[in-house]
């Protein structure tokens, strides 16, 4: 019996004359998947759609066995859906409890006693219960992370998307923000768009890239890094067939590209794949 907790099939959806999903086809299970790609690629239409923001356009869409394009459907999707957008729209002027509270409301949590207590269980959940009473305006970029992700956990929703949640973030606010969204993965289904890619390589188990408005890839970390075996080496300088050089901190300079006859060959990463994932797909696509 299949465990997954979105279904696409298919998927497409035009804005106008462009078309910014082209048979978009993917399942998600438990767990954190990463969703990468440049700008432009379809993600945001994509984490829409599947947050019921934006309608969708042909294919099949299924959310936690529901369907979107239906009223009812919509509105069972959003009761169990959490979903933290690049600009969660605070009011600046709201405590983060008022902040919350407010998104509860929202979720038609209608017994007061028992919302404050589920606003005040999920502010404590990612460490801003002792700042409750703060207005949204005083807090740091990390601590308004934090809030907005609290609003997303309200209800104890079985499908998460998150939308760029370490963008802005200091280094020591992203790895917290990586405690946190690690957790969420125990259990839940949780679609992580970022374009950090040491985000996805540090917490998901699978990735997907989409480009142009289809998907590119869609498999584990390792398997992206490895599209650049044999194709990232190190030397004096930059060398001009390389795709991509970059002097690192010890001196020598990292190539990435087909490498010469004799070159040093290094461990590839994550981003090292996508870059030549993406390069591939630009030439195919040209």
């Amino acid at each position: 019996m299949s465990t997954a907790a979105v279904v696409v099939r298919e998927l497409t959806v035009d804005y106008r004359n462009f078309r910014a999903l082209r048979g978009v086809s993917l399942s998600l299970e438990p767990g954190v998947t990463g969703l990468l790609g440049p700008n432009g690629a379809g993600k945001t239409t994509l984490l829409r759609t599947l947050a019921t923001a934006s309608p969708p356009g042909g294919g099949d869409v299924r959310v936690l066995g529901m369907d979107p394009r239906t009223p009812e459907g919509r509105l069972a999707i959003r009761r169990r859906l959490g979903y933290l957008p690049q600009d969660p729209g605070f009011h600046p002027s709201f405590t983060a409890f008022e902040f919350v509270d407010y998104v509860a409301i929202l979720k038609e949590m209608t017994d007061r006693a028992a919302r404050h207590q589920e606003v005040l269980r999920v502010l404590d959940a990612v460490g801003m219960a002792e700042r409750r009473s703060k207005r949204i305006k005083q807090l740091s970029g990390g601590m308004r992370q934090r809030v907005a992700l609290a609003a997303a956990l309200v209800g104890d929703p079985g499908f998460i998307v998150l939308d760029e949640p370490t963008v802005g973030l200091d280094p020591e606010q992203r790895l917290r923000f990586r405690e946190l969204i690690a957790d969420l993965g125990d259990g839940r289904t949780v679609l992580l768009s970022t374009h950090q890619t040491e985000d996805v390589a540090a917490l998901c188990r699978r990735v997907v890239v989409l480009d142009h408005g289809t998907v590119k890839f869609d498999g584990e970390p390792s398997a992206l890094a490895g599209v650049a075996t044999g194709r990232v080496w190190n030397g004096a300088e930059r060398d001009p067939r390389a795709l991509a050089g970059w002097r690192t901190g010890a001196g020598s300079v990292r190539n990435i590209g087909t490498p010469p006859p004799g070159a040093t060959l290094v461990e590839p990463t994550l981003e090292d794949g996508y870059l030549l994932l993406l390069d591939a797909t630009q030439k195919d696509a040209a």
